[in-house]
């Protein structure tokens, strides 16, 4: 199983993710960990899990289409983040589904443990 990881770590709001992957990795040592920058072009498999930053949340919250987020205003090429990314594979029949766990801003990284846990126990058992 690939769970891939959005973030940048030079970010602080959105580092969180890259920075739990030693602990993902020791919990989880099944599971291939992947990290994505939204900018470059992604080799990806049809259904993807994924680990993301999510600005609006206070909890870990599972996502499982693309339609729950709302369209980032595009008026550069630095606007062309993971959610237009995705929703251009989309398009191009290069993914058919997404299970996205957001991670909210702000929470300590020991707080997130469980929830994150469960949440990609859950995604484990997800026949695609």
């Amino acid at each position: 199983m690939h769970v891939y990881i959005f973030g940048n770590p030079d970010i602080e709001m959105d580092s969180l993710p890259i920075r739990l992957l030693p602990k993902l990795r020791e919990l989880f040592p099944e599971v291939t960990f992947i990290v994505l920058d939204p900018n470059e072009e992604w080799g990806v498999e049809k259904d993807m899990i994924i680990i993301d930053t999510v600005i609006g949340i206070e909890k870990v919250t599972v996502f499982e289409n693309l339609e729950a987020f709302s369209k980032t205003p595009r008026v550069t090429c630095h606007d062309f983040d993971a959610y237009t990314n995705l929703q251009f594979l989309k398009k191009l029949d290069k993914i058919d589904s997404t299970y996205i766990i957001g991670i909210p801003v702000g929470i300590p990284e020991d707080r997130l443990i469980p929830d994150l846990t469960e949440a990609i126990k859950t995604a484990q058992t997800i026949e695609y």
